[in-house]
Order: structure tokens, then C-alpha cells, then sequence
């Protein structure tokens, strides 16, 4: 079973959602984030329901470092509450596997 897994958040801007990608692969707890276009988003939030434009990233990462990701995007981000969800790979190609690997500094 792969390291590897996919973790979600969303963020407010264009600006905050590469400046937080760039850091993230730059500081090697991501081995890549993709920035999704915007998009409208519908949530309860202290108990009244809102909507927004968010950007959502997917970031590519390993499991080992799950928890030092969680603590740096939550110094970076903007929001009182980010999302911060992380998905399981169960499976993928052992080349890309091992890329993402070594991108994020395991050998």
C-alpha cells in the first residue's frame, strides 16, 4: 500500500492559493498542489449558512507528513477553520509513486 495521500483544502483567492502551493512544494511537504478554478461554495458557518468564491488545491503528499502539513497550512491560511481533509491512494502507478516520494524528500 502506497504512502501516498491526497489532502483538500479550499482557500478565499488566487493569490493566497499559489503563495500557499509555492510554499508547500518549496518547503517539500507537498510534492505538487493543484489549483482548482473557482468556484462557488454553500456551507453553515456559526450557524448561519454562507456562500462564497473559494479555490479548492488537492495536495500531493505523504502520509509521514500529514501532521507537519496540517500545522504549516494553518500558520498560511487565511481562514479561522481550514479545511483540511486527507484521502487515502490506495493504488497508482509505481513511477509516479516514487516521484512524489522523492519529491517530498523520502528516499
Amino acid at each position: 500500500m502506497p504512502d501516498a495521500v491526497l489532502v483538500l483544502s479550499t482557500l478565499p483567492d488566487d493569490p493566497s492559493a499559489e503563495r500557499i502551493a509555492r510554499t508547500l512544494v518549496d518547503e517539500k511537504l507537498a510534492a505538487c498542489v493543484n489549483l482548482f478554478s473557482p468556484m462557488t461554495s454553500v456551507y453553515r458557518w456559526k450557524g448561519a449558512v454562507e456562500s462564497g468564491t473559494e479555490r479548492q488545491i488537492v495536495i500531493k503528499t505523504s502520509r509521514a507528513l500529514v501532521g507537519a502539513l496540517e500545522r504549516r497550512l494553518k500558520e498560511l491560511h487565511p481562514y479561522e477553520l481550514p479545511e483540511f481533509l486527507v484521502l487515502p491512494i490506495d493504488d497508482g502507478s509505481s513511477e509516479y509513486l516514487r516521484w512524489l516520494d522523492e519529491s517530498v524528500g523520502h528516499r
